[in-house]
């Protein structure tokens, strides 16, 4: 077993314009006085990191890990979840994804696609010339719009989306295997990839791919009313990052899982800061301390509630107390009565 790393935080919910939050240096200085250990970063802000420059210039790469170390960190892992939205979108959300992408391509959907498909082939080499092992995305959606089967859809038509998918993840996946990166999928409500059984049709897509692997975020499977500790156990092979995010559902005579069109505050499900929902962490780390997770526990704050710095505070003290330094070590060990080969024999009667 293994004692997983951290605390480590995700700093795409904290970057702002206001010192400290404005610059990489500045920014890994306050995670730092703040407990954390690791900083995850995201790749859509040249403030914090060039991918592209990071995944062409090893001296680029060693400057950005120079300054995440000098502040006692490290980089657990890099995100590209805006590019990964848009390997994958379905025409009914171009607008809205637009968002997310550089000027050069909005409104130009095969432009974007590509510039995106670029983007996640920059984080395999990024990742790889900065010493790390894992990365995490999201799988972008072409079928997210159809997911309550009404009206009815016609025959084959998710075939055909996963198909389409897994066209497009195929060879970033293996450039990610070139890198040795895995490359982990937020499993997430808006994505094609949104719980277990999308994801098992993905990985049935892309030939089982060794490098196809999750980040595991149980606040997404609270507001799916899934159960998320048994998820560990099925999953745990392909599980190499690690969000801990809180979160609560509380369904009521009016309103479940699809929320009502209500804002996060309304909502029967609702992401809250660490300890103030209903994830039962001590389960969580257990799990994964059991099946030998070697990654990094992150931070993910959001909460429709508290202040994000309060929550940040709280977090890395939350993060330590759950993680469990592993034995060396039976615990019965003091009972030994030692053995051989003929020992066990003889008490076999063989």
């Amino acid at each position: 077993m293994t004692t997983i790393k951290g605390p480590a935080i995700f700093l795409a919910q904290f970057i702002g314009d206001q010192a400290p939050f404005n610059s990489l240096e500045s920014i890994c200085e306050w995670a730092a006085g703040l407990g954390y250990k690791g900083v995850q970063l995201p790749t859509n802000d040249l403030r914090f990191i060039d991918l592209q420059k990071a995944a062409e210039s090893q001296a680029y790469a060693n400057e950005i890990k120079g300054i995440v170390n000098a502040a006692g960190l490290e980089i657990t892992e890099l995100s590209t979840h805006l590019q990964g939205q848009l390997v994958a979108v379905n025409p009914a959300y171009d607008t809205l994804f637009d968002a997310f992408a550089p000027e050069q391509v909005k409104n130009n959907p095969t432009a974007r696609t590509e510039w995106a498909i670029n983007q996640l082939k920059y984080a395999a080499k990024a990742s790889q010339n900065l010493g790390l092992t894992a990365s995490v995305t999201f799988s972008g959606a072409l079928i997210w719009h159809m997911v309550y089967p009404w009206p009815q859809r016609p025959a084959g038509l998710v075939d055909a989306a996963f198909d389409e998918l897994a066209k497009r993840w195929l060879p970033i996946l293996d450039v990610y295997e070139e890198c040795g990166i895995d490359l982990c999928y937020e499993i997430h409500p808006g994505e094609d990839l949104h719980d277990g059984v999308s994801f098992e049709r993905f990985l049935s897509k892309v030939n089982n791919h060794k490098r196809a692997c999750l980040l595991y975020d149980p606040s997404h499977f609270v507001l799916q009313a899934m159960d998320y500790l048994e998820y560990i156990d099925i999953y745990h092979e392909r599980i190499k990052m690690f969000h801990v995010k809180d979160a609560e559902f509380n369904p009521t005579g009016r309103q479940g899982v699809y929320g009502g069109y209500s804002d996060w505050i309304d909502r029967a499900g609702r992401f809250r800061s660490l300890g103030d929902g209903q994830v039962d962490f001590k389960a969580v780390f257990s799990k994964l301390t059991q099946y030998d997770y070697k990654g990094w526990a992150v931070l993910e704050w959001e909460c429709a509630l508290k202040h994000p710095e309060d929550g940040a505070r709280e977090g890395a003290p939350f993060i330590k107390d759950h993680i469990i330094r592993v034995t060396e070590r039976a615990f019965d060990d003091f009972a030994a009565s030692g053995s051989d080969d003929s020992f066990n024999k003889s008490l076999l009667g063989i």
